[in-house]
């Protein structure tokens, strides 16, 4: 017969007390660094989610493009009795300002009322050149003295429109470009249009607008800037305008 085999030698008390503490320190080191890690992970996911965020903001979603900024606008379509210019800047008062001041849904007042008053500015740039706004778009001049005013209307040739009304109603960029006697629309600003290579943009507070530039209603210290040159330019306009203390 062959020799019995021995028995495995037995495990201690002392080797089975230690390797407890072994699997109990593994356990809890374990335990331990298992929320670490969550937390890591979920640091690195809130900071790459945070950097899209600001990718976006700073540059802008190319699949949302510019005009879906939200720009309050009014339906305005000018008197037929208005003479619009189509000629090529720069754009002098209409010869008849009764009568484009009336196209513009307005009224020649004999003095200035404001119970509403507040102002906004226009730019016009042509091929990276401003256009002067002229002084005293909407009053009505007979002989070279004003005999009186619209609600809304220029005292300088520094772009600032300044609404001044007895009652709380809306007031249209055409409105004035109506009692200026200039022909606007989503393409043609007086006798420039689209076209050749050129064209026309419209940008409220810096926002390109991709509507009809007539209809954008007039708010305080609202920005807006018509932009015309070449199509594969990117238009330099400002974002907003420094109204003098007061305004």
């Amino acid at each position: 017969m062959s020799p019995k085999a021995a028995p495995p030698p037995r495990q201690s008390e002392q080797e089975k007390r230690a390797a407890d503490r072994r699997e109990r320190v593994r356990l809890e080191q374990q335990r331990k660094t298992r929320p670490r890690r969550v937390l890591v992970a979920g640091v690195a996911v809130a900071v790459i989610a945070l950097t899209i965020v600001l990718v976006v903001v700073l540059t802008g979603s190319p699949s949302t493009p510019s005009a879906t900024f939200s720009i309050a606008t009014h339906p305005f379509t000018p008197g037929t009795q208005a003479i619009m210019s189509i000629s090529k800047p720069p754009w002098p008062l209409p010869t008849n300002a009764a009568n484009n001041i009336a196209a513009a849904g307005l009224q020649v007042l004999g003095a200035e009322t404001l119970t509403v008053h507040y102002h906004a500015h226009l730019d016009v740039i042509v091929n990276g050149k401003p256009v002067t706004v002229p002084a005293e778009v909407g009053f009505d001049i007979v002989n070279g003295t004003p005999i009186g005013l619209s609600s809304l209307h220029t005292h300088d040739t520094s772009g600032i429109m300044h609404i001044e009304s007895s009652t709380k109603v809306p007031f249209e960029l055409g409105q004035f470009f109506t009692e200026w006697g200039v022909r606007l629309s989503p393409s043609e600003l007086g006798g420039l249009a689209d076209g050749g290579g050129k064209v026309l943009r419209t940008y409220v507070d810096g926002h390109l607008f991709g509507g009809d530039p007539s209809t954008i209603l007039l708010q305080r210290h609202e920005e807006i800037a018509l932009w015309y040159g070449p199509a594969s330019q990117k238009p330099n306009v400002p974002s907003s305008y420094q109204f003098p203390a007061g305004l």
